[in-house]
């Protein structure tokens, strides 16, 4: 049994990672800007706790304790290539601090490469507000490149679909690397869920280190 911390457990990913963790036995700190919001998720495994990822005080007090951390975060009032940044380097100041040397981070698939140099966001006619987001998540990522060997992190990113909120716990996934997986042409959307058993397999069995990492059914 791990201590996880989860930053932004209030989220669609972050409640699955919340759950996936809880059913594998492990102990849970939810962290919330208003657990006022979430109160439905504390539990006998789950301790929620406000905290804001942006702030490496918050991020150290969170963490105290505890042996891996997830980052699920989401702010939609913020611009995303200030919000992801300094969410990576409160995390990286806050961890060091608390001695949380795993750290495990929900990116986007549009970040993905689908050439050498390419985004998948840098595609012709991507909505450029879509864009956006994903270069925050880009800025984020180069946060975590040039923080050094002190903290054992890795971007977990879904494919460059619509997450499907609803559908079932497969457990099954492939991992590639910095690019876009080949999907088959009817194949369904990828689930929270699923991503969720990404996320905490990260933690019980580390298989990637200070790296991208594109999944995929």
């Amino acid at each position: 049994m791990s201590r996880i911390v989860i930053f932004g457990a209030g989220g669609r990913g972050g409640r699955r990672a919340v759950a996936e963790a809880v059913g594998r036995g492990h102990q849970v700190t939810a962290a919330v800007r208003d657990p006022g919001r979430h109160k439905d998720l504390a539990g006998d495994a789950v301790t929620l706790i406000a905290a804001d990822v942006t702030v490496a005080d918050d991020v150290a007090k969170a963490a105290a304790g505890h042996d891996a951390a997830i980052s699920s975060i989401y702010r939609a009032d913020l611009p995303s290539r200030e919000y992801y940044p300094a969410a990576a380097h409160a995390l990286i100041d806050g961890l060091g601090r608390a001695g949380v040397a795993r750290l495990v981070v929900v990116g986007v698939g549009s970040a993905l490469e689908i050439a050498p140099g390419v985004a998948f966001h840098d595609q012709p006619g991507w909505p450029p507000e879509h864009r956006e987001f994903s270069l925050g998540h880009t800025a984020e990522l180069e946060v975590f490149r040039a923080s050094g060997d002190g903290l054992d992190w890795v971007v977990v990113a879904p494919p460059p679909v619509m997450l499907d909120e609803r559908a079932e716990r497969t457990g099954e996934y492939r991992s590639g690397d910095h690019r876009v997986l080949p999907r088959a042409a009817d194949a369904g959307p990828f689930s929270y869920a699923d991503l969720a058993v990404a996320l905490v397999d990260e933690i019980e069995r580390p298989k990637h280190s200070r790296v991208l990492v594109a999944i995929d059914h």
